[in-house]
């Protein structure tokens, strides 16, 4: 779940950039809210999406796994 408060500084600054101005009759905490719904929508289907891919579709190539975790172990140190 994204922090609203968060996406609400997040979405004046793009805006402030933008050069935008949220029409009078959207109320901007309702403005947060749909965009944070829309992001975690996609958000999960972003998820799905790659889950299918790392897993091979349920056929999992464990030793590309194996690899990607000393890649990432070796990154960290």
């Amino acid at each position: 779940m994204l922090d609203r408060d968060v996406v609400e500084k997040f979405i004046d600054c793009k805006f402030k950039d933008l050069q935008l101005k949220v029409p009078e009759d959207i109320d901007s905490k309702a403005l947060v809210e749909a965009f944070c719904q829309y992001t975690e929508d996609d958000y999960y289907e972003w998820l799905k999406d790659n889950f299918k891919s790392f897993f091979n579709h349920g056929d999992p190539d464990w030793e590309w796994i194996r690899r990607k975790i000393v890649l990432l172990q070796t990154a960290q140190k």
